[in-house]
């Protein structure tokens, strides 16, 4: 077999692979989250909320809403130096990011059954 029959074979092998690879991630619409802060956001987010009686107050005077939170859930950045992630039973998390345009950092408590967000401050 030639070189171009070999290659024409290849060429349509892969062809059929891309499209059949891009049909199956198009329709699980599938994250790919390997990055430690990715996946550390990604196991917050899925489970329940629960809020500290400090943030409660803040949320009742409505100074801060818990669309922050979820935004922040999403596009924030774990400090892992300021973390402690070895902590048992729940780990602890500092997440930096912009609250009311302020830079914030957030301290959420991740256990097994739900998040906790226990305190909130704004960095200078």
């Amino acid at each position: 077999m030639s070189f171009l029959k070999r290659f024409g074979f290849y060429l349509i092998g892969l062809s059929l692979g891309i499209v059949f690879l891009a049909f199956f991630f198009k329709e699980k619409r599938t994250e790919f989250c390997y990055l430690p802060n990715c996946r550390v956001l990604k196991d917050i987010r899925s489970k329940e909320l629960i809020f500290s009686d400090d943030i409660k107050k803040l949320m009742n005077d409505q100074t801060i809403s818990k669309a922050y939170f979820d935004t922040l859930l999403v596009e924030g950045n774990v400090l892992f130096n300021k973390s402690d992630t070895k902590a048992k039973p729940c780990k602890t998390y500092i997440i930096e990011g912009i609250i009311k345009e302020q830079l914030a950092e957030v301290t959420i408590k991740n256990c097994k059954n739900g998040v906790e967000i226990s305190a909130l401050k704004f960095v200078e």
